[in-house]
């Protein structure tokens, strides 16, 4: 999906998310630095900087307070380093006392079913503000609804961050009839247990919040620190109460009377609004609303309150889970709360009527009163436990089944290396207790290791290959982090290619029914984009990252003895040193460029990148030829220089072998490169880091640095633009396996080349596959490619390096039995045949398929 132009409608009410007139607060840097003393010494209450670096590395490095005092009282030490502290108390003190941070947390008790149980939770508007307020965020805030079109005519509509969706437009048209000029604040809760120790089984039950206002690119790295914890619920299971029923109950009730504590402040901020100033000062009218809450299925249903087994978003009867036509409306909230408003009522009626309603008898849920939610529309799509821990997980129990786990695992272990592709050597149904990440390195090959495999009882293989297709496009397509209203059709479309071609399971008797509320799940995602923005923008992927740095570590941190008292302690310790640091990184960079808004970028944004120095400075060509397989190195770089010495002349193939065979080569060795990485960019503007996003390796077979053995040659193959290729598409483009990564020695080029057409200094030998087929198979949608021969040899070509798009990843043709005489290390050049694997990532999703 590619768009050079974005057509933005601003919203139409011009007081939306404006200012409020006279005179600005503060900003937040400058506030900081007023509550912590104003002091000439930018780096106190530390005395100077090498007091607070070695303050900063006890806090955020982990070690022990015993290990640290334990340094600090070696003879000499802090007197030399001169530190204002002795001992980790002094600076616990120190921190506590003069440094600003977030909200503190409160300890209270919530009594259910006669019994108290301690609650740690934060004043959830101070933690709303203090986000909201954070200098870090404050260009990058957004403070009304927008809707993105793609074109002039505004006929297609996109979605990403939340403020391009529905629900934040319709809110503030609901909010304006009340209360005009409002800055909506989006709330996204998210909880979920999670246990803190290997063993002994001790849990955490964090409830974590950010706000839709910060654009998802930040919000989702967990290093940028967008989410804030409000709370630690209490984890018992009330093991006490003997009946399961009334156990159920009293756990839900639980879950709900302690949320609704966290939440109360949210019912009159929300109507009334409440002045906020964000990072660069400026004071809106701002009204936090609850807006999504993310989490699990278990955390589903105990939010919205509804039994297992039925879907906790819409109405749809458990025995029509499996259908991708029944009628499913969002449950009627209306309904509901007519029924929980009856609790006064009497037991009987009470449960009758949620019963009636469709609901637990939840007494007093903690949504009941928020302004302007809907639970039931407010429980997102969850990515991680729907699709990879879920539907994916299913998916591979059936394929072992349906084409036995051996010939999978064979499989498995003869792909060829790519940067994105985990090699599973050991193969992939035995595997226990995968993770999210690992299901998702699986979909990466899964369809093409199935193409051709045998089906028991000779069964036609192309259901089930539609139906693995259509599972694995809705998983890519879901994570879009832009949709357009034509790629939502593709969505719709992917699942309904799944639902046609399920039945070949019921088929090979591997299933009866397929009555799963995670496969129900993927109806409500295309409309939860349009609500929402992209799944992206509420992940549970983020929160289970969250739980390492503010659920295990915190614990890790205590003696394990009233544990939440010290993990709170250590949290809020921990923040105030980071909040420390970043107002010091003002004070000593003031004059940052301003951020200028960019909508986002569609296309695949990377940098290519090489080493400063070759891998090997001096490669003999008969070294290439043996060593690197580049057997026609000679003739390949021989025409490439005919061809640069006569730019404007149009060659036949004769004559070009007839002017090659005229060069002579007047060097005998090349420098040589192993790998060309390619960068990430900061497209967004975000200040995001550099990450190596793809490779490709060239390098012959070496001895292994510390063991006996040899280290296998490894040639990768690449995605070749022949100078018109596009971003998005297979035209212009061709397949090719880079052998050699060199340059021409500097001295060559004066001789070889006219001043006009040096070559660039990196070029590359690929040996060719054929041509892209007009069509993908229309079973698996993957194009098939062979070695391209001549005269029964491999076609090589000398191209720049800057030629290669990305890497690409090939799934040799297996047959119905995988030769067993195949490799991960010789398949390449073994197999004949091929399949480009259109999976390895969102990029090669959109290009290759």
């Amino acid at each position: 999906m590619e768009q050079d132009h974005i057509v933005i409608v601003p919203y139409p009410d011009a007081h939306a998310g404006v200012p409020i007139t006279g005179q600005p607060a503060h900003d937040s840097n400058t506030t900081y630095g007023i509550d912590a003393g104003n002091s000439n010494n930018i780096y106190a209450p530390f005395t100077s900087q090498i007091d607070w670096d070695v303050a900063k590395w006890a806090k955020l490095r982990s070690p022990s307070s015993t290990a640290f005092t334990d340094l600090l009282a070696i003879d000499g030490v802090s007197e030399r380093l001169n530190l204002s502290f002795k001992n980790s108390k002094e600076l616990n003190k120190i921190i506590d006392k003069d440094l600003p941070g977030r909200p503190k947390f409160k300890r209270e008790q919530i009594i259910v079913a006669g019994e108290a149980f301690d609650i740690f939770y934060r004043d959830i508007v101070e933690c709303i503000r203090s986000l909201y307020s954070d200098p870090d965020f404050a260009d990058f805030l957004i403070f009304k609804p927008e809707h993105h079109y793609a074109d002039e005519d505004k006929t297609i509509r996109l979605f990403h961050d939340m403020h391009t969706g529905q629900w934040w437009w319709d809110t503030q048209k609901a909010l304006d009839r009340r209360r005009p000029g409002a800055t909506i604040i989006p709330v996204i809760i998210s909880s979920d247990k999670t246990q803190v120790t290997m063993f002994r089984n001790k849990t955490a039950y964090p409830v974590y919040l950010t706000i839709g206002n910060i654009p998802k690119e930040i919000r989702r790295k967990p290093s940028r620190r967008a989410h804030i914890l409000l709370a630690y619920l209490p984890t018992t299971r009330l093991e006490h109460i003997a009946n399961k029923a009334s156990r159920r109950r009293a756990v839900a009730n639980l879950y709900h009377a302690c949320m609704s504590r966290v939440l109360a402040p949210l019912k009159t901020a929300g109507v009334d609004g409440l002045v906020m100033s964000s990072g660069d000062g400026a004071r809106r009218r701002c009204h936090p609303l609850f807006a999504c809450f993310v989490g699990d299925y278990p955390e589903q249903l105990l939010a919205a309150g509804v039994k297992s087994m039925e879907c906790p978003k819409c109405d749809v009867p458990t025995d029509e889970l499996e259908s991708n036509t029944a009628q499913c409306d969002i449950r009627d909230l209306h309904a509901v709360l007519d029924a929980l408003a009856l609790i006064d009522e009497g037991d009987l009626a009470f449960v009758q009527a949620c019963r009636a309603a469709g609901i637990k008898p939840v007494v007093h849920p903690f949504w009941e009163d928020l302004p302007y939610t809907n639970i039931f529309q407010a429980i997102t799509p969850d990515v991680l436990h729907q699709l990879y821990q879920g539907l994916v997980k299913h998916l591979l129990g059936w394929l072992a089944q349906a084409c036995g786990a051996a010939e999978i695992d064979a499989r498995c272990r003869r792909l060829p290396p790519n940067h994105h592709i985990r090699l599973f050597m050991k193969g992939i149904t035995s595997l226990s207790r995968l993770s999210g990440t690992e299901h998702s390195q699986i979909c990466r090959f899964l369809l093409g290791i199935i193409i051709d495999i045998r089906l028991p009882g000779n069964l036609a293989s192309s259901r089930l290959l539609k139906a693995v297709r259509g599972l694995l496009d809705f998983l890519y397509l879901a994570q879009y982090p832009c949709h357009s209203s034509e790629t939502l059709l593709l969505l719709d479309e992917a699942r309904a290619l799944f639902h046609d071609n399920k039945e070949i399971f019921v088929d090979l008797g591997i299933r009866n029914n397929f009555n799963l509320p995670k496969l129900h799940a993927i109806r409500h995602y295309a409309s939860m984009i349009r609500t929402f923005g992209t799944t992206d923008n509420y992940n549970t992927e983020y929160t289970e990252r969250l739980h390492i740095d503010l659920a295990k570590d915190a614990y890790r941190a205590t003696n394990h003895k009233h544990e939440f008292t010290q993990m709170t302690r250590w949290l809020e310790r921990k923040e105030k040193i980071i909040r420390h640091e970043q107002y010091i990184k003002w004070r000593l960079d003031r004059d940052r460029a301003p951020y200028q808004p960019r909508p986002p970028d569609l296309r695949l944004d990377r940098t290519l990148k090489m080493t400063k120095h070759p891998s090997a400075k001096a490669v003999s060509v008969p070294t290439l030829i043996s060593d690197y397989g580049a057997t026609y190195f000679r003739e390949a770089l021989a025409r490439y220089i005919a061809e640069q010495q006569n730019p404007n002349e149009v060659f036949t193939r004769q004559r070009l072998e007839n002017v090659a065979a005229g060069i002579h080569l007047p060097f005998h060795s090349v420098p040589v490169y192993h790998k060309i990485k390619w960068l990430s960019t900061d497209a967004r503007g975000h200040g995001d880091p550099l990450v190596t996003v793809d490779s490709i390796h060239a390098k012959p077979q070496r001895a292994a640095l510390q063991t006996d053995d040899v280290v296998p040659a490894r040639f990768d193959t690449a995605l070749i633009n022949d100078g018109t290729g596009s971003s998005v598409g297979i035209k212009g483009f061709r397949i090719g396996q880079v052998r050699v990564i060199f340059s021409i020695p500097a001295t060559a080029t004066q001789l070889l080349f006219p001043p006009a057409n040096q070559p660039p200094k990196h070029l590359a030998y690929v040996e060719w596959f054929t041509p892209f087929p007009a069509t993908p198979d229309p079973r698996h949608g993957m194009y098939k490619v062979s070695r391209f021969i001549r005269s029964g040899e491999r076609v090589a070509s000398i191209i720049p390096v800057s030629n290669i798009a990305r890497s690409v990843h090939l799934i040799p043709k297996f047959g119905a039995i995988v030769p067993r005489h195949w490799t991960s290390n010789n398949v390449l050049e073994e197999c004949d045949t091929f399949f480009v694997n259109c999976y390895i990532d969102r990029h090669s999703f959109v290009t290759l398929r």
